[in-house]
């Protein structure tokens, strides 16, 4: 069992900021569907939204209670759940959408901007977000035609978690290379832990797996070229990643397919695993003594020249839909949603989310907080996340059934990789 710190809470600024704004109600329907009671009324502007758990229905809720105060506009909102909202997005923004959608930067913002389903948000860039946020996330937001399509509004970054207690316990040192990495592996194994809580169900959690590892040996520029449909999956460079892969595969948890992302969460905060390549969500399993006691290191370095500096760390924010039936008010309340004193009263809530506002206040942030936006203040690359990064059906039609198949046979790498460059030609057309 892990010893807990018995001091104040490390999340006490987010129970603090609860109470500074009022709540809105928030609807969940069975299917993602715009709210259609009075759409066009000047009084009602509609939102759908993914921010299903709870502590994000919270958030959400207190900063549209102050959007409704000061605009006198009621907000429709449609909450679904993410993997639900993530399936039928194509098609919902190809019928009647709701005016402001909340979603994901990078790709899967471009993929929608460049087929003429969500609008334009340049304008309000350039009149409440001058010098708020870095040029990296700009980039994230916008498109190809260097126009701006998401206002963003928080972040929920992906790093190696564990438990101060048990690396101080067991005296275990945060490894920095590939090397320590695999000696502080064999160390856990030896000492009785399964070294790396694995579940990957989904499908998704293992697209985590090998965005680090292309990463950290071939490098972010190779990594982006290549979910971005320019670079061979059958290539030394990618089946190098496969092969790291196989050879980390036995420090991981076994049997990983038939394991959830939440249940390998568990085997962490049980003890039975002595760490998790995860992004911050993982902090939804746990109590804030819990938290108080997670640590974490950027995955390790595999080559000298290329380092660990690139960061996967997914941005969220929200889009306007293509024709809103309240325009005006739709302009407005995204604008609202990325705005600083938005971003600090959501991610005081929401246990998962950074913010990504250059100017935030970062004074009460717990001390994982801060280590974690020190990273991303430090990175010399910000990527997003295998499936926000490439085209949707690429990365769910494809990559979801290769890793998978991977996990069932990873000394199968050759023909794997020829399969998923065949399929990327036929999706890509290159």
């Amino acid at each position: 069992m892990h010893h807990r710190p018995t001091g104040p809470p490390a999340l006490g600024r987010r129970a603090l900021l609860r109470g500074l704004a009022g709540a809105a109600a928030l609807t969940a329907v069975p299917g993602l569907a715009a709210c259609g009671s009075r759409r066009g009324d000047p009084g009602v502007v509609t939102m759908g939204s993914n921010r299903a758990n709870d502590a994000q229905r919270e958030a959400v809720g207190e900063i549209l209670g102050l959007w409704e105060a000061d605009s006198g506009i009621t907000v429709e909102l449609n909450t679904i759940d993410s993997t639900s909202f993530q399936e039928s997005l194509n098609n919902y923004l190809q019928g009647t959408p709701d005016d402001v959608i909340a979603w994901f930067a990078g790709y899967r913002t471009r993929f929608f901007a460049e087929r003429g389903l969500i609008s334009e948000v340049s304008q309000v860039w350039d009149e409440r977000f001058q010098g708020a946020f870095s040029d990296q996330v700009r980039d994230l937001c916008s498109a190809p035609d260097g126009k701006q399509y998401m206002i963003p509004d928080s972040t929920s970054p992906w790093a190696v978690f564990y438990f101060k207690s048990v690396f101080e316990e067991r005296g275990y040192d945060v490894p920095a290379t590939r090397e320590e990495f695999v000696d502080l592996c064999e160390r856990m194994s030896e000492d009785g832990l399964q070294p790396l809580a694995y579940g990957v169900r989904e499908g998704w959690p293992a697209m985590g797996t090998f965005d680090h590892l292309n990463l950290r040996i071939n490098g972010p520029e190779f990594h982006l070229s290549l979910l971005d449909g320019d670079e061979s999956w059958d290539s030394p460079e990618v089946r190098s990643v496969f092969g790291a892969w196989a050879e980390l595969l036995p420090y991981h948890q076994a049997a990983p397919l038939g394991r959830g992302i939440n249940e390998a969460q568990t085997s962490l905060v049980r003890g039975e695993a002595g760490m998790m390549l995860c992004g911050l969500f993982l902090t939804h399993v746990m109590s804030e003594d819990q938290i108080a006691d997670l640590d974490c290191f950027p995955f390790p370095e595999f080559d000298p020249e290329i380092g660990s500096d690139a960061m996967e760390t997914p941005v969220d924010g929200f889009m306007v839909s293509a024709d809103p039936r309240n325009p005006e008010a739709a302009m407005d309340l995204v604008g609202h949603m990325g705005t600083l004193r938005s971003q600090e009263i959501y991610t005081a809530i929401d246990p998962q989310a950074l913010p990504v506002h250059q100017d935030a206040d970062t004074s009460g942030l717990s001390d994982l907080d801060a280590k974690i936006m020190g990273m991303i203040a430090g990175a010399d690359t910000l990527t997003q996340y295998m499936d926000r990064d490439t085209r949707p059906d690429f990365a769910s039609i494809v990559m979801i059934p290769a890793m998978q198949r991977f996990l069932r046979r990873p000394d199968d790498i050759a023909d794997l990789t020829a399969s998923i460059q065949r399929q990327k030609v036929s999706i890509f057309g290159r």
